[in-house]
């Protein structure tokens, strides 16, 4: 699918991070952007910096009215394609807690909310709103979710965000297979260690630490090598169904 001017993307996770290198990349390439976030600062930041050409939306990615508000925001715009979902959220949860308790059940929900359940109902909403296009070269649209090499190789303590991303992992395959029929396209990538908003509040001795532990490049990965690769599968047509690992040929290791 030819990326190209006029066409209309959604980015969640959209002001910041992987999402706002993304959004970027696309308004660069001449798309017109709906961003999805929570951060109201970021979002009148960037919808200022790039006047009629970036809508800022905030909506909570698992709530059904607000995804559908911002869905349809895309689709006002016109030639609504493209979809890269970023938005999501982690936090450490043990099943036995340093002191002797019962890991958080509350917090295990809350962070499978967003990232899985907040997944599928971004997909499914966005799946109808690409299913009423004309085809262009055989395609409706394409969507790229997020997962994590965590949904692989989780560490100790995040069990929640390895579950979740891990039930992103296996929902790809399927939503390609579903939505074939519809000419839509479906893959995920899964970042390894990469310069988000979370890792770039840990010390510098830290972060240079972790970018140490992966092979090739031994360094964090930036958030314009993510949002390249997003880029390239909603424009290669024989990109479907595959999670793509973007992380230097890390393997996490138990903690």
């Amino acid at each position: 699918m030819q990326l190209q001017e006029g066409m209309t993307a959604l980015v969640t996770g959209g002001v910041s991070g992987l999402g706002e290198a993304t959004a970027i990349q696309l308004l660069e390439r001449g798309l017109n952007v709906v961003a999805v976030d929570l951060n109201d600062e970021r979002g009148a930041a960037m919808a200022q910096k790039y006047p009629g050409r970036l809508r800022y939306v905030k909506a909570d990615v698992a709530d059904e009215a607000q995804m559908t508000k911002a869905v349809e925001a895309a689709e006002a715009w016109g030639n609504f394609r493209a979809l890269v979902h970023c938005a999501g959220i982690g936090g450490p949860v043990r099943l036995i807690e340093k002191d002797g308790s019962a890991g958080s059940l509350e917090k295990y929900i809350h962070i499978v909310r967003v990232n899985l359940i907040g997944s599928f109902n971004v997909l499914r909403l966005t799946a109808v709103a690409m299913a009423k296009n004309q085809p262009i070269e055989g395609e409706r649209g394409a969507c790229v979710l997020t997962a994590s090499v965590a949904g692989y190789e989780g560490q100790i303590g995040q069990i929640p965000y390895a579950s979740s991303k891990a039930g992103v992992i296996g929902m790809t395959i399927v939503a390609a297979r579903d939505l074939a029929s519809k000419l839509i396209r479906v893959c995920t990538i899964a970042p390894g260690l990469f310069e988000t908003p979370l890792l770039m509040r840990l010390p510098e001795n830290v972060r240079q630490s972790l970018g140490a532990s992966v092979p090739n490049p031994s360094r964090l990965g930036r958030p314009s090598e993510y949002a390249m690769t997003a880029l390239h599968i909603l424009e290669n047509p024989m990109l479907n169904g595959e999670t793509i690992r973007l992380d230097g040929a890390i393997r996490m290791q138990p903690r």
